[in-house]
Order: structure tokens, then C-alpha cells, then sequence
């Protein structure tokens, strides 16, 4: 390949070095699975972890190797296998789309390793930021190789968490629990709250991310900080259903951690699904906040003005909330009061994502993305909810104003927290 690019060789070295340090971190995360597991699928609703560790750099190459610069294949049998992850509404569905049987690891393994020497090639050589080609049109598919594999590094976790310690390297982590906090709830003024970005404006973003729209969001109030498994204790014993991750052992509750089953740390966020978040609040006599009024918590001012994260404008540190996988699993809630938004709301960032009340949808002038067309609008389908913010294993580089998760109401797996509103 010709070297022909309006990128600098400062900014070429930069999508090497990440991407070389996303795979290591993968890397690692495929270290932590036991070989005799690694065609295990812990959860039905995913393929098991041998799907993963073709399908990330598999992506990588097809997306910016075969279709954004039209190199030639390295085994189409393995690039359609892996091409795709699932989302199904069933076990049943799940196991309709795998294979009869996977490939034995050594031939995934060099695939993998076929796939990111293209790939490294692409980025040293190729022209990525082609105007003339859509998918490059600012190095878009250079970004959304990045991001895929930072995201797919968290469901790799979801899916790890549910395996059997016996069947996984373990990771010594401190854990720490501590007295509850009464609840606190504060007044968030009526105001704009400004969801997505205007194109341009930001190096990268999703499909749905785009456009631009400011709503306008009443007043109410929310939680200081998010439900506790203390505070969800009281629901259970009202007859509520019980969160993914708590086990009853000798007749006491404990918590699943990746590597540990602990005592019900009581100040650490619950974690639940959409349907048991929404049910919660409905007992309490709240409700979830909608997307637009997360984002008026998290981002807004009393002045009127809006901020880059809940915190300011400076970017993410260790100081601000717990993510960017310092650790595996949660810590008690406001235990980062510099992460705390102007209003004074803890967490909004870190600990866990963020249920919302609002479904899934595209946002004004959505165009799917040239470089992954159907990243976001087969989600459109009612089905799916808003989430915000990250979790202790989300991407520092994912943390940004405009990013939107979403998940299924029922889905089990996912760390995500939430708070009430009024």
C-alpha cells in the first residue's frame, strides 16, 4: 500500500499504539478463561468466549481491511463466522446462530493474528481519512475498530462473571464496604439539557449519537446517589424480585463478583435490570429518569450552562468515579465526591451504567454510519433502554457526553445501577 494520508505521523502512531493496547488488553481477558472453557457460553443469550476472540479482530479487519479499503480476504468462511454478535430474544434464537461445531482455537488464533497484521498494515501504510470515502470520512473506521473492541472487552466480562470460579484465573482485589448513608435527594432546576453532538464537533461518535437536539426538562428530583443492595434489601423483603447478581447461602445474601461470592456489601450499588429498576421505584412511589433528565443531573448548572462531564470540564481520572477497568467490581456509593455533579448527584459516571427510562431511538437526522450501518438501527425496535454513564470495566475513551448504551428491560448481565426522580 502507497502511503497517501492528511494524517500526521504523530496521529497514525497514536490508532497503532491503542489499537496495539486494546489487543493486549483483550489478550489478558482471554488469559483469565481456562482452555477446557473456552467453548463454554455462560450466557445463552451470547456466543461462548471462542466467538469473541475471532469476531473482535475479524471485525477490525473487515471493517476497515476488506470493506473500507477493499483488501483482499483472509478466509471468508472464519470473516462470516465471526462477522457478527447476536442479540437474540431467546436461548433458542442464540443457538440458531451458531455453527454445529467451532473451530479448533489454533485456527482462530491465526486467524486473529492474520487479521491484526492487516489491520497494523492499514494503519502504517493506507490513507484513512479518505474524504472521498465514506467510511473514512475522518477516519471513521479507524474510530469505530477502537471502540468495538473497548466495548466488546466489557461484554467479554459479563459473559466471564458468569462463569464458574473453578473454570477462570482468579485476580486478588480489596474490597471495601462500609456503613449505608441515609438517602439524599436534591432539586434540579428546570433547564436544557443537550443530548447528542453536532456533527463535526467530536472526533468520533456513534450513529446515534448524531444529531444535536436540546430538550427542554422540567424540574424534579433525584437521588444523591444510586440504589444500594441496602436499599434494595427492603424491596426483596417486601416480595421483590432479586437482582442478578445476590446468591441466598446458608440463608444469608452474598454477592457475585467476578472472582468473589461476598457478603452483601451493603453500600455498593445494586445491580439490576430495567424491569426490576423501574419495578423499585414504582414501590417507592418515584420512577427512573428519563434520558434527558440524566443528562440535566449530570451535565447541567444552576447558571444555566452545560459541562463536558458531571465534574467540568477536565478529563477522566482516577480522582473522578470508578472506570476504566481500575477495578472489577463496584465501591460504595460517593466514594468519589469529585466525580459529583453541580447539583451535588454522585456516581453519574462510573460504578455502573445508568438505566434510563427512555426507549432506545435515533435521535433528529440520524444517517447510519457508513463504516457500520447496522450498529444501531436494528436496536430500534421498542425493545431496548437508554443507559448512561459507565461501569467500573467501561473505556475511559467511551466516556464522553454524547455516548448512549442500551440494553434489553430483561437482560440479566449488564453492570448497570440506577436512581429515582420525582
Amino acid at each position: 500500500m502507497q502511503l497517501q494520508s492528511l494524517l500526521s505521523e504523530a496521529e497514525r502512531q497514536t490508532f497503532c499504539e491503542i489499537y496495539e493496547r486494546n489487543r493486549k488488553r483483550s489478550s489478558s481477558l482471554f488469559d483469565l478463561i481456562h482452555a477446557d472453557a473456552y467453548e463454554e457460553q455462560p450466557i445463552a443469550l451470547r456466543h461462548p468466549f471462542v466467538f469473541y476472540e475471532g469476531h473482535i479482530p475479524g471485525f477490525s479487519f473487515l471493517t476497515l481491511v476488506r470493506f473500507a479499503l477493499g483488501g483482499v480476504p483472509i478466509d471468508e468462511t472464519l470473516e462470516r463466522l465471526f462477522q457478527r454478535g447476536i442479540d437474540p430474544d431467546s436461548p433458542e434464537e442464540a443457538r440458531a446462530s451458531g455453527p454445529t461445531a467451532w473451530p479448533k482455537r489454533s485456527r482462530v488464533v491465526a486467524f486473529a493474528n492474520h487479521c491484526d497484521a492487516r489491520v497494523y498494515e492499514a494503519m502504517r501504510n493506507a490513507r484513512l481519512d479518505d474524504p472521498e470515502n465514506p467510511r473514512l470520512v475522518g477516519a471513521e473506521a479507524v474510530h469505530t475498530i477502537i471502540e468495538h473492541e473497548q466495548m466488546h472487552q466489557e461484554t467479554l466480562l459479563y459473559i466471564l462473571h458468569q462463569l464458574d470460579f473453578a473454570r477462570k484465573k482468579r485476580i486478588l482485589q480489596r474490597h471495601q464496604d462500609r456503613p449505608q448513608v441515609a438517602s439524599r435527594r436534591v432539586h434540579v432546576d428546570a433547564g436544557i439539557a443537550t443530548l447528542g453532538a453536532v456533527r463535526g464537533t467530536i472526533p468520533f461518535g456513534w450513529d446515534n449519537e448524531f444529531d444535536e437536539t436540546r430538550v427542554s426538562v422540567d424540574a424534579f428530583e433525584v437521588d444523591v446517589d444510586s440504589v444500594t443492595n441496602g436499599n434494595f434489601l427492603a424491596f426483596i423483603e417486601a416480595g421483590g424480585d432479586v437482582p442478578p447478581f445476590w446468591r441466598k447461602c446458608d440463608g444469608e445474601w452474598r454477592l457475585l463478583t467476578q472472582f468473589d461470592l461476598l457478603p452483601l456489601p451493603k453500600s455498593w450499588p445494586v445491580y439490576v435490570t430495567h424491569e426490576q429498576a423501574t419495578a423499585y421505584a414504582g414501590w417507592k412511589g418515584m420512577r427512573l429518569p428519563t434520558e434527558a433528565e440524566y443528562h440535566r443531573a449530570a451535565f447541567g448548572t444552576p447558571e444555566g450552562k452545560e459541562r463536558t462531564y458531571p465534574w467540568g470540564d477536565a478529563l477522566p481520572d482516577a480522582t473522578r468515579g470508578n472506570f476504566g477497568f481500575a477495578r472489577y467490581d463496584p465501591v460504595p456509593v460517593g466514594s468519589y465526591p469529585r466525580g459529583a455533579s453541580a447539583w451535588g448527584v454522585n456516581d453519574l459516571v462510573g460504578n455502573a451504567w445508568e438505566w434510563t427510562s427512555t426507549v432506545f431511538h435515533p435521535l433528529p437526522d440520524f444517517r447510519a454510519m457508513a463504516s457500520y450501518p447496522v450498529y444501531s438501527q436494528d436496536f430500534f425496535d421498542g425493545k431496548h433502554y437508554v443507559l448512561k454513564g459507565a461501569s467500573p470495566v467501561t473505556d475511559v475513551r467511551l466516556i464522553r457526553r454524547s455516548f448512549r448504551n442500551w440494553f434489553r428491560a430483561d437482560y440479566r448481565y449488564v453492570y448497570a445501577k440506577f436512581r429515582c426522580v420525582t
